[in-house]
């Protein structure tokens, strides 16, 4: 795990912060340079934090699997009937948990069944006729203050990115594409921000 917490590196963060999503984090050294505050990758995979010391959120993981693999937080979903036992887990292995929510309901139950500290509001697979983007921004008024909120599009741009921070979103999932591209500057114009 590296010394960073998520929600230390995103509070950290000057304006909105980028969260890179990579397949594995070897390019992790490379995405800190851009100016990514920390890596999102699927599954259990190999984190080589002291290369990049950026902090790692594994999705799609058991608690036992993201701390194999070096995660510092694991995605965890709202709807999943074994959450308490989820988060325990998780926290007894010292990782930070990251409730995903893709509806109101989905938060309304995150918010009364645990009160997170970081909340990932997923419109990844949203099937909605405002478009991914108005379907977090829907979610958004539901999050009490005090808490992150982390947007995740299965497409975003710069204009996307400027209107949740607008919106008051705290960091922004970066798409594979987008990531491996080297063109995170494009998103959020100038210069990254010091991380």
């Amino acid at each position: 795990m590296s010394s960073r917490r998520l929600g230390q590196a995103v509070a950290e963060g000057a304006g909105i912060s980028l969260l890179m999503k990579l397949a594995d984090t070897d390019t992790g050294e490379a995405a800190g340079a851009q100016g990514a505050s920390g890596l999102v990758v699927r599954g259990a995979r190999g984190s080589s934090a002291a290369d990049h010391g950026l902090p790692v959120l594994a999705r799609d993981a058991s608690p036992e699997d993201a701390a194999v693999a070096g995660a510092d937080a694991v995605v965890l979903h709202a709807d999943d009937d074994e959450l308490a036992d989820l988060v325990e887990r998780a926290a007894a292995l010292g990782l930070e948990v990251v409730v995903e929510v893709r509806d109101k309901e989905g938060l309304e139950r995150a918010l009364d069944r645990l009160d997170p500290e970081i909340l990932l509001l997923s419109a990844e697979a949203a099937d909605t006729d405002d478009g991914p983007l108005a379907h977090v921004l829907e979610l958004l008024p539901d999050i009490p203050a005090g808490k992150f909120a982390i947007a995740a599009l299965a497409h975003v741009t710069r204009e996307d990115v400027e209107e949740l921070e607008r919106a008051g979103v705290d960091a922004v999932v970066v798409p594979r594409d987008v990531a491996t591209s080297g063109d995170l500057v494009a998103l959020v114009g100038d210069e990254p921000p010091e991380v």
